[in-house]
């Protein structure tokens, strides 16, 4: 019996690696592909400024993604990420505006997310046949809520402005430097994010169990890993990386804005769907989500650059998630390995 249950995990592993390393090979291929293009199409686009504007534009982008990765190393989808990033957008500078040091703000914003990702979480869990409905109705109930609460004496909806903190503009500037280097620090923040995740999801027992429970949940429960407990984890994870995007894009506007986080109801999922991972939960990683960042962003630059409008972006961008998903569904998902 334990000869069997190795075996299979090995053999569990092995596919996986195999498909991730498939996902990056494609991924890095479509990005240099896309640079060249870019170089050859778009004047001035390998220079230092927009590579710049490249990088802070997916930092953002990244870490709110980062929630929706994990959400789909489980075989699910968090479609609250957008509104949650909207409520910390405005959220943020009304708590300000109220007296609240920034400190204390910025940490009751932080685990207000980690709230209402576990609300999320708990609730997507005890019906998941309609997790994907819950998550947006959760979404739709914090930013309704959040709006209530920021217009109160106020007539205003969905935009509050406040003095931010120089450190907090600073981390998002797009002319910010840091230690000498003329990059803003949110990419540097992004990157060692980067890191991180990777080193705990490959290397801790939470990461691994993720996977596990992702691959099959018969594996995972002999295993003793609690699924619920999972995703109740996972989903606050999400919460809070959807509020830390919220306000470094509030350091980088400089005005709170409800539907700033609009445009991440489906770049994040495209982000998880161009890098690779299986949104049917098992197979990719965050390191492949950071590819698909960089290639949405790219792809935006260019596309920019050309002076297409925003709905022929959507166009294209739709056309090459068709392939890109073509590519990926060839390959079976591991459940049907092992």
């Amino acid at each position: 019996m334990d000869k069997t249950v190795n075996a299979s995990s090995t053999l569990a592993r092995s596919a996986s690696g195999i498909r991730v390393q498939r996902s990056l090979a494609i991924g890095a291929a479509l990005l240099a592909l896309l640079v060249i293009v870019g170089a050859l199409l778009v004047p001035g686009f390998v220079s230092v400024q927009n590579l710049r504007s490249i990088l802070l534009l997916a930092a953002f982008l990244g870490i709110a993604s980062l929630g929706q990765t994990l959400c789909a190393l489980l075989g699910a989808l968090d479609l609250s990420i957008p509104f949650v990033i909207g409520s910390a957008n405005i959220l943020l500078p009304s708590l300000l505006v109220s007296g609240l040091p920034p400190a204390v703000a910025i940490v009751l914003v932080i685990l207000l997310g980690a709230l209402v990702g576990a609300v999320n979480g708990l609730m997507s869990f005890r019906i998941q046949g309609q997790a994907l409905i819950m998550s947006l109705a959760i979404g739709f109930a914090v930013v309704g809520a959040t709006q209530i609460y920021t217009t109160l004496g106020s007539i205003y909806a969905g935009t509050v402005f406040a003095t931010l903190p120089e450190w907090l503009r600073n981390l998002a500037a797009f002319n910010g430097k840091t230690f000498g280097i003329p990059m803003p620090p949110v990419v540097f923040i992004w990157a060692i994010l980067t890191a991180v995740v990777v080193l705990v999801m490959h290397g801790t027992w939470f990461g691994r169990g993720i996977y596990a429970l992702g691959g099959s949940r018969v594996a995972a429960a002999r295993l003793q890993i609690s699924e619920r407990k999972l995703w109740v984890a996972v989903h606050a994870i999400s919460g809070v990386a959807s509020v830390s995007a919220g306000m470094l894009l509030l350091g980088f506007s400089g005005g709170g804005f409800v539907g700033v986080g609009d445009p991440y109801l489906f770049t994040t999922v495209a982000a998880v769907v161009i890098g690779g991972t299986s949104l049917l939960g098992g197979a990719g990683g965050y390191g492949a989500t950071v590819l698909g960042v960089l290639v949405l962003t790219v792809l935006t630059s260019i596309l920019v650059g050309l002076g297409l409008s925003f709905a022929s972006q959507q166009a294209v961008v739709g056309l090459i998630i068709i392939p890109m998903v073509a590519i990926y569904a060839r390959a079976p998902h591991i459940r049907n390995q092992i």
